[in-house]
């Protein structure tokens, strides 16, 4: 008989039963060391033991034995030679040891896979004759935050950076706005002035590198001037560290290298404002009170919230949080992640989510227990913030922001205290949309799922019309 190696069926049927290696080996009446070395694939599986696995688990042995890997090898190989795998395509050795250790897991790439490739398809079939490469590429803005993300959103150079000039320029909150301004002048001949909205049309900030002058709008705050110096600070003096990260990073395309370099001279802009150390002890002290934290620091509490999701340095770490804000519509338009937590990338968010509530009651700090599908809980807190205003066609232009950490973390922050989050009935449980959220008999579904069929019942009405 040739050797059968059945290490990931033997797995699947022992959590299939609910069995630890222990009590499965007792079943067999080998060792738990053996089970484990066959899960492995270490061992193989004698005759005398896969007897022993039919007659007590009511498994035919034929179905144990049976190997499809190399069909499973095939499909898995042409797969890989879609063109989006180009830049790193594993080898056969790495997708052999995948269909070997994690079969489920190469299943549900395959179906993946499969469901990609038939929307395509699709697409296609609706009249373009030929799939426009770019349809192929992630958005720039998911492109942009997977760079973020991949850095666990915290970037030790800027940090290193911002803190050698707060070092040459010590300076208290209120006069950082002076501190930039003069700094600008003395180092780089740069005047800075600020402009009637009438002379600025929709631009809030304009550089004009050859005339040497910064125009601020005087639709900014002083919050938001002092953070647009800052990050004017950045490409001059730190445009080499840009550089530096972001050149091996797989952008694309040098328009996305651009809109990467924007977002990192923001984040050195509020590491400036908001230094680490001093901001992740004053956090501390807080209970992560986003107002004490915005007013300490001089700064919004968007600039605060967004500054919290980077407090990811090696050996001082805060709590993990991610960011993620939205316009009345639901688009998403900003999100930076140091969680678990999957984010919405095209907006749609989830109703039952009061980060859509809170333009109900804006710049009121609304906290939320929430459960996704997988069953992970998180603790949000969500309000309104408030954009520039240019006259009175631009007023509430609000937009809601986000702020959540993993549930295991709810206790460090202040905001737990106004919730008994021990009780389930306290938990909201929500999706990350309407496409792609399994759960059933949601009145707030706004769309079929995508992921799952609804069930129908002609003899009944639902809470909503896409289940009955």
């Amino acid at each position: 008989m040739q050797k059968a190696f059945v290490g990931s069926k033997l797995r699947q049927l022992r959590r299939d039963r609910g069995q630890t290696q222990a009590e499965m080996a007792a079943v067999l009446g080998i060792s738990a060391a053996y089970v484990n070395m066959l899960e492995k694939n270490q061992r193989s599986l004698s005759v005398s033991v896969l007897m022993t696995l039919s007659d007590n688990y009511g498994v035919d042995w034929r179905d144990l034995v049976s190997d499809k890997s190399s069909a499973v090898l095939a499909d898995l190989r042409a797969a890989i030679q879609d063109p989006f795998f180009s830049v790193s395509r594993p080898d056969l050795d790495e997708l052999r040891a995948a269909v070997d250790q994690s079969p489920l897991l190469v299943e549900g790439f395959l179906k993946l896979y499969k469901s990609h490739h038939t929307t395509l398809e699709k697409m296609m079939q609706l009249g373009t004759e030929r799939m426009p490469e770019e349809l192929l590429r992630s958005s720039p803005e998911t492109t942009i935050h997977d760079f973020f993300r991949d850095n666990s959103n915290h970037f030790d150079l800027l940090e290193q950076a911002a803190e050698s000039l707060a070092r040459e320029e010590p300076h208290e909150p209120d006069d950082v706005q002076f501190v930039l301004k003069r700094r600008l002048q003395q180092r780089h001949g740069f005047s800075v002035m600020t402009s009637p909205v009438e002379k600025m049309g929709d631009s809030l900030r304009i550089f004009d590198e050859e005339q040497k002058i910064i125009r601020l709008s005087e639709a900014l705050d002083h919050q938001n001037r002092t953070f647009q110096l800052a990050h004017i600070l950045c490409f001059t003096e730190f445009g080499d560290i840009l550089n530096t990260l972001t050149t091996d990073a797989n952008l694309y395309s040098p328009a996305n290298v651009k809109r990467c370099h924007v977002e990192l001279a923001n984040y050195f802009a509020a590491a400036f404002l908001m230094p680490y150390e001093t901001f992740i002890t004053r956090a501390e002290e807080t209970r992560y009170d986003l107002d004490r934290i915005a007013s300490a620091f001089s700064v919004s509490c968007e600039q605060a919230s967004q500054r919290l999701t980077t407090l990811q340095r090696d050996g001082r770490r805060g709590v993990p949080f991610f960011f993620l804000r939205v316009d009345k519509a639901g688009n998403v338009t900003k999100r930076f992640n140091a969680t678990s937590f999957s984010i919405a990338e095209h907006g749609g968010a989830c109703p039952v989510w009061n980060l859509h509530t809170s333009f109900r009651t804006p710049g009121v700090i609304l906290p939320q227990i929430v459960e996704l599908p997988d069953g992970e809980r998180f603790l949000t807190l969500s309000r309104t913030t408030e954009r520039p205003v240019y006259s009175m066609e631009t007023q509430d232009r609000r937009l809601a922001i986000s702020l959540g950490c993993e549930i295991k973390h709810a206790r460090k922050i202040i905001y737990s205290s106004a919730i008994d989050w021990s009780e389930d009935e306290n938990v909201s449980k929500i999706g990350i949309n309407c496409h792609l959220c399994p759960r059933r008999n949601c009145a707030q579904r706004a769309h079929d799922p995508i992921i799952t069929e609804l069930s129908t019942n002609t003899n009944r009405r639902g809470e909503t019309r896409y289940e009955s």
